[in-house]
């Protein structure tokens, strides 16, 4: 990981002048999945895994940003900003870019240095804290501000219009509101979020089983059209509804008829969650943590059979976290087809966790698992480099 210091010393070995630099957090979602894009409820939480975005001024009306993690400069014109090849990397840089414009920001010209450290492809968000880092780095170097709901609301549209990927709210949001030994709970449809206090004696462990998730595949689109698709039917006999987080679990019982069994099965993926997410906002307000365990237990079985976006290898790596000592509770955390799990582990048993859960993921599917032990960390923010004082 590098420090700030070492991003602007890079930023300038490659542009030749200072910059300012802003940061921007990844994020794991404790409970709430695949519910923000249907106006419903999650419970993520910002993690210690950050993107960072230097940027300095231009005067030709050219935005040139050079990725660090994939060694790769692309130079476009801000007045002809179009995707480039499908899934490249710098249409998320570029899709920020592009919404910020559409949105009457005076963003012009920019060199912009982009390093991140959120794994890609592990269900973190790193795609969201690219957007944030780079947003921010572009609006303060004009000396803008822009309200943070504001700023992840123009992020998600970077990533549904121009990357494509028809992601919900959660990751742009936590990313820019995330505050330190919190989990956030948002309301995804009126944006109104308050923060839930985390446990002193838990601590987040994310487990990778290295098996790449791609989230603007076709798969998570289609999840979002399926459930759109029980909307347009239950709004037929259900006429005030907007989305599927208007519906009761009775109200879909009620007319399972009219869907097929696989719409109806996302209905009620999405239903279930949503109140999970309050069970556990209550357990969590309590301090009862005997009661996450089966509400994250829940979760990943919904995911898993009604959701369907789970693999073998989540399934696994839920299964060896759940069984060791210390666990409170274990799910699949992200869009799914891989990426990571979330497990809430007794501070004391971290150590022993890891290796366990390490050496049996490893020896049943020959891949070794990245285990993180990550606090809930703070927002984005723009960093202030004092003279002779350290950056953190």
């Amino acid at each position: 990981m590098k420090t700030p210091l070492q991003i602007l010393d890079a930023f300038k070995a490659r542009f030749g002048t200072t910059a300012s630099i802003c940061r921007a957090p990844g994020r794991v979602n404790l409970i709430g999945e695949h519910t923000d894009y249907n106006d419903g409820f999650v419970l993520p939480a910002a993690i210690e895994f950050y993107c960072w975005a230097a940027a300095a001024p231009r005067r030709d009306g050219k935005l040139a940003i050079h990725s660090d993690n994939f060694n790769e400069t692309i130079e476009v014109s801000l007045d002809s900003l179009s995707p480039l090849a499908n899934k490249h990397w710098a249409n998320y840089p570029l899709g920020v870019a592009w919404a910020l414009r559409r949105a009457g920001k005076p963003i012009s010209g920019a060199n912009v240095y982009v390093s991140g450290e959120v794994p890609l492809g592990a269900g973190l968000s790193s795609s969201a804290a690219v957007e944030v880092s780079v947003a921010l780095a572009l609006l303060n170097d004009r000396g803008n501000s822009v309200d943070r709901a504001e700023l992840a609301q123009l992020c998600q549209k970077a990533e549904n219009e121009f990357v494509g990927a028809r992601v919900g709210i959660m990751d742009q949001f936590v990313s820019c509101y995330g505050r330190a030994s919190h989990a956030l709970l948002l309301d995804c449809r009126s944006l109104k979020h308050e923060f839930v206090e985390l446990p002193a004696n838990l601590q987040l462990v994310i487990c990778n089983t290295m098996v790449r998730h791609e989230l603007a595949s076709g798969e998570y689109n289609a999840r979002r059209a399926e459930c759109e698709e029980g909307v347009r039917i239950l709004r037929i006999v259900l006429p005030g509804i907007r989305a599927l987080r208007d519906v009761t679990l009775p109200q879909l019982e009620d007319h399972r008829q009219n869907l097929s069994a696989k719409v109806f099965a996302r209905c009620r993926h999405v239903i279930t969650e949503n109140a999970r997410v309050k069970s556990a906002v209550e357990a969590f307000r309590k301090g009862d943590t005997a009661a996450l365990g089966p509400l994250l237990q829940d979760s990943h079985r919904s995911l898993r059979d009604d959701y369907e976006v789970s693999c073998r290898e989540l399934d696994l790596m839920v299964e060896i976290a759940a069984a060791q000592p210390g666990t409170i509770g274990a799910r699949m955390t992200g869009g799914g087809f891989g990426g990571c799990t979330i497990n809430l582990v007794e501070t004391t048993a971290v150590s022993d966790f890891r290796r366990k859960v390490a050496a049996a993921y490893s020896s049943k599917i020959g891949l070794t698992p990245e285990i993180y032990v990550s606090p809930a960390s703070e927002g984005a923010r723009h960093i202030v480099l004092e003279e002779n004082k350290p950056a953190r």
